[in-house]
């Protein structure tokens, strides 16, 4: 499995956690990186992503100024650091990449750009 994310669980609304996103082999180090979530019911919703250098970052507007992404080439792992959480941040989140360096142009909020997925990390807001 090439991505594997971790960090999920329960957290009371106003909450934070951290999300991690570990990636096999040194080839996702210039691969472009996001984080998608599902609550049940609902289409897949674009959440954060990230270019291989770090310097561009994209949020989806839901979680603007609450959360945000960043990754640690050496470590080969991308994280997602949510803060203020709210109930409807409830959702099965999901790690992708895509070969690219560079997001700019692309539509870097459309899953089926990515190349590969990890098997996703539930996160749970209670009110």
């Amino acid at each position: 499995v090439p991505l594997v994310e971790s960090g999920g669980g329960l957290v009371q609304a106003g909450g934070s956690l951290r999300l991690s996103c570990s990636a096999s082999g040194r080839k996702f180090e210039r691969y472009a990186m996001a984080w998608f979530r599902q609550a049940p019911g609902k289409e897949r919703e674009f959440v954060a992503a990230i270019s291989w250098s770090g310097r561009s970052t994209y949020y989806g507007d839901s979680v603007k100024g609450r959360f945000t992404i960043s990754r640690d080439n050496a470590e080969i792992t991308v994280y997602l650091q949510m803060n203020n959480l709210k109930p409807e941040d409830t959702a099965v989140y999901y790690c992708a990449a895509e070969d690219v360096d560079d997001l700019t142009g692309r539509k870097y909020y459309v899953g089926i750009e990515y190349d590969y997925w990890g098997q996703g990390t539930q996160v749970t807001v209670s009110s």
